[in-house]
């Protein structure tokens, strides 16, 4: 069935559109980006924080994990010392690490077998920096990625925003490798040498390394990385894929005429789906060829911005078989 329109009353667009699209956007629309920025938000805080209120880490030091507060012990050092036997490590292997494991994937394939790479689109930290760096960038050099050919539509490139921009990599890569250090050694160690600045040599070279790995990731390929380099983003679009009744962006195509408004004289220019498009992909084209798509929902408000009866929508279950579901994996081709 199909999904529910998101009309309602027009106000400005959030700054991750372009220039021209920052009128003309509903307000239940503009709701819904306004809650996946906040739940972006608080899963990125998340990232940060889970080690320091020992929601999950491993302490190397210790030797055990901590979960919900709580030490996390698969008596391997017990085992050892022989106060439990094979029997006893064997099944605290298996419930307390192969059970969770096992039962967190089948969660996200699950979740993404519904309603695709939500979790990408809604929750993943990385996502987050490459929506607010897609901003930077636009500004900085007229283009949502340095190897785009062609500038976007009335945008100029202006290079003071880019100073913002490095910083704004190296500053996020840099608090990325904090914080995945934390993961491994006893927060309160991490951040109190870093603040007097006695960090260890391998502590300071892992910092270091990871900082400028992610930073130049985040400048020259975060969309790379989103579309071919993330297993859990792969896992989840062949989740996606194998459903033809999963959640997706329909298209009416019986009103693609329509689309010449996005390319009229004194239309934008190019198409305003494409456009907005933080993954860099063609709304419009059927679900084999939106393998990446992460549900964001940003085409569907750009659509909304040129026409007035917007050729992009949610669709799901039988309306998604007639729409972008062209092609579903292991199943028969229609």
């Amino acid at each position: 069935m199909s999904i529910p329109s998101l009309a309602g009353a027009a106000i400005n667009a959030p700054a991750t559109y372009p220039v021209w699209l920052r009128t003309s956007v509903t307000l239940r629309a503009s709701r819904l980006q306004r809650l996946r920025l906040l739940v972006q938000a608080g899963f990125f805080a998340l990232f940060i924080l889970a080690p320091v209120f020992d929601i999950l880490r491993y302490d190397l030091a210790r030797g055990h994990a901590y979960i919900l507060g709580f030490e996390w012990h698969l008596g391997i050092d017990d085992y050892f010392a022989k106060r439990i036997s094979a029997r006893e490590v064997g099944w605290n292997i298996f419930l307390r690490l192969f059970l969770p494991v096992f039962a967190s994937s089948i969660l996200l394939v699950t979740v993404s077998w519904r309603w695709g790479r939500i979790f990408c689109g809604w929750a993943c930290p990385h996502f987050a920096v490459v929506e607010m760096l897609n901003t930077l960038v636009r500004r900085a050099t007229g283009k949502l990625s340095l190897w785009d050919k062609r500038l976007l539509p009335g945008q100029s490139p202006t290079r003071r925003y880019w100073l913002p921009t490095v910083l704004m990599a190296v500053g996020v890569a840099f608090l990325w490798a904090v914080a995945i250090l934390t993961y491994a050694v006893a927060p309160a160690e991490v951040y109190g040498k870093l603040v007097s600045l006695s960090l260890t040599r391998n502590q300071s070279l892992f910092i270091v390394i990871v900082t400028t790995v992610l930073a130049l990731e985040f400048i020259f390929a975060r969309h790379l990385f989103c579309r071919y380099g993330c297993s859990v983003g792969l896992f989840q679009s062949l989740a996606w894929m194998m459903n033809r009744s999963a959640l997706v962006i329909g298209f009416a195509r019986e009103r693609a005429a329509a689309c010449t408004t996005c390319y009229a004289p004194g239309g934008p220019g190019d198409a305003v789906c494409e456009t907005a498009c933080p993954m860099r992909l063609r709304p419009r084209v059927p679900k084999r060829q939106m393998f990446s798509c992460t549900q964001c929902g940003l085409c569907i408000d750009a659509c909304r911005t040129v026409q007035n009866q917007p050729l992009l929508g949610w669709v799901a279950d039988e309306a998604a078989h007639t729409n972008e579901a062209r092609i579903a994996l292991m199943e028969r081709v229609f």
